[in-house]
């Protein structure tokens, strides 16, 4: 599958060497990797079809990289879609209101019925395009409904409800954000960690260092971060992904 890496704080600090920690697991994950970082208050994107550890592009950006108050990235192994800067992770866009959203996805759709139509709709051929799409769809209806730029409760609300929908069956390990709040979501066990800091949380598929206090992140239940705190937190929804023969084999046909 893919890594993830998420980063909260409730001020800017250095995380260079967690970055790099997390782009030398690209060895094993060669086929793509991506970020958002801020910059001068910019919310940038950057992603490329090869490995992150050969990349002149991104050991250029790392050169000098700012201090970041949030930041996610993605390293690469593909199991659905092929090997190009179209299914490179993070997927990014405006919603209605002109809130900016961005995620990334650690996992695979088995059983995917809501996001069939946006297979026409996507530029790439990915399941984690059509499972943003599909977020940003139903936040413009309920943004539609409301008549209104949505509050953080509402946010949070249709984060939870399309997460849940997709859950069953699936491998969904995501991290959103919204400019706001960092949504984080896990649903197989050993995926996903986190290492609390008295004013910053790093979320991680594998533990980068090795401190003591790397903590699994909850199975099933979606949070939301701010500042390098949980404000919201969801319901368990009891659909935890346990791969068995078919998702194996299935993996396995899709892989490119």
């Amino acid at each position: 599958m893919c890594e993830l890496l998420g980063f909260s704080a409730g001020k800017k600090q250095n995380i260079l060497e967690y970055l790099e920690l997390f782009f030398a697991h690209s060895v094993r994950h060669p086929h793509g990797w991506g970020m958002m970082y801020e910059q001068n208050t910019e919310r940038m994107h950057l992603k490329e079809p090869c490995q992150a550890c050969t990349s002149k592009m991104l050991r250029h950006r790392l050169s000098d990289f700012p201090e970041q108050h949030v930041a996610i990235a993605h390293i690469r192994f593909a199991t659905v879609g092929s090997v190009r800067t179209e299914n490179c992770h993070p997927y990014y866009g405006t919603d209605s209101s002109g809130r900016m959203w961005t995620l990334v996805h650690n996992g695979t759709i088995y059983s995917g019925r809501n996001l069939t139509k946006y297979l026409e709709k996507q530029h790439g051929d990915t399941d984690s395009e059509r499972i943003f799409l599909y977020l940003l769809e139903e936040m413009n209806r309920a943004i539609s409904v409301s008549g209104r730029g949505l509050t953080d409760a509402e946010r949070f609300r249709i984060v939870e409800q399309t997460v849940i929908s997709l859950a069953s069956r699936n491998k969904l390990n995501l991290l959103i954000y919204d400019g706001d709040l960092l949504y984080v979501h896990k649903n197989m066990k050993g995926t996903l960690h986190y290492l609390q800091k008295p004013d910053s949380i790093l979320f991680a598929t594998e533990k980068l260092t090795t401190e003591d206090n790397w903590q699994s992140y909850p199975l099933a239940k979606l949070c939301a971060f701010r500042d390098g705190h949980s404000v919201l937190e969801g319901t368990e929804h009891g659909n935890i992904f346990v791969p068995n023969l078919e998702s194996i084999t299935k993996a396995a046909a899709m892989h490119i």
